[in-house]
């Protein structure tokens, strides 16, 4: 074996796969065929999907799919507590550990890039959320008009706001709340806290032509209002929830219809612009990881359809599939 291979019997270098891509791109059905045919547990990676009673809104596995095979970090959280993405490696590597002793290989499927990062790169540990600062940035930006958070970025952390979009005012403000408390900027301290993996991920990214996609989003919407999102909204609104499940896709469209700020129609229609263009954003995070294996599903729909064509284009499923130890090259 050359020096730059590393034999999976090491427990150093066990094996992770990793699902990646656009929200309906297709992972959750891929998921389960692939954790199906391997015997193994899949972890989530969606830090809404983490929340109880989020279900419809944050298109959680059916429950024959949560059934049929073993998922952890879904349905963990009640909505008034908060998350984060250190918490999530911190859980995950415990849940891959417990995987691997059974002799298993995990899968990881999500589309919040950043846990995706944390968990395969590291990240460093930020300051706790200070709501009061928060809201003060919030009314800063409003009285000096869009854009101005964003400029006062670029002026202190310039690396930053040139990963940021400028309408992007959430991670503007938690970056500018990270430079405040912590005297450093995110990608001083992210340079700092990079840290070494003990586990070769697999990393595969699935990916559609653009136009399909978005057109598996509308219908997605569609189907989510069929099944009560608009029900599940003020069923969670009665129960006190936190800031961020609010802010969630779907629910904050909702909220709007509710106020009596938006009909039904613009809701619906604003639901699916904000969700094409969160998928757009995806994609261009996931472009930037490292060592991951892109394979196009433009025109495959069903689960077997984009299982046969991962197990073609990528070499180390089958070897793992077939049993054979995967050497990482």
């Amino acid at each position: 074996m050359g020096l730059n291979e590393v034999s999976l019997k090491s427990t150093n270098s066990a094996p992770v796969i990793v699902l990646v891509g656009p929200t309906c791109v297709g992972k959750t059905a891929l998921s389960i065929i692939l954790a199906n045919a391997l015997n193994t547990e899949i972890i989530s990676a969606d830090s809404m999907q983490i929340y109880s009673s989020m279900d419809i809104g944050t298109s959680k596995p059916s429950q024959r799919e949560l059934d049929e095979v073993k998922h952890h970090l879904i349905n963990i959280l009640s909505l008034d507590r908060s998350f984060s993405a250190g918490k999530f490696k911190s859980m995950a590597i415990e849940t891959i550990d417990s995987i691997h002793s059974k002799g298993k290989t995990p899968i990881i499927v999500g589309g919040t890039g950043l846990y995706v990062r944390t968990l395969t790169r590291g990240l460093f540990e930020g300051p706790e959320a200070d709501w009061e600062l928060r809201n003060k940035l919030t009314e800063e930006e409003r009285d000096y008009g869009e854009g101005h958070l964003y400029n006062r970025l670029k002026d202190v952390d310039p690396v930053t706001a040139g990963k940021t979009s400028r309408t992007d005012t959430r991670r503007i403000i938690r970056a500018l709340e990270v430079f405040l408390k912590a005297g450093k900027t995110i990608s001083e301290l992210q340079d700092m806290s990079t840290t070494g993996t003990a586990y070769n991920f697999i990393k595969i990214g699935l990916s559609r032509e653009r136009k399909e996609l978005y057109r598996l989003i509308d219908q997605r919407v569609d189907i989510m209002m069929r099944k009560g999102l608009l029900r599940e909204t003020e069923s969670l609104l009665k129960t006190n929830p936190g800031r961020t499940p609010l802010q969630a896709l779907g629910y904050k469209e909702m909220q709007l219809f509710l106020n009596g700020r938006a009909s039904m129609e613009e809701a619906v229609n604003l639901l699916k612009k904000r969700t094409r263009a969160y998928a757009k954003r995806q994609f261009t995070w996931f472009n930037k990881e490292p060592n991951v294996r892109w394979v196009d599903i433009t025109g495959i729909f069903d689960a077997k359809g984009i299982y046969e064509t991962v197990v073609t284009d990528v070499d180390p499923i089958r070897k793992l599939l077939a049993g054979q130890e995967y050497i990482h090259i």
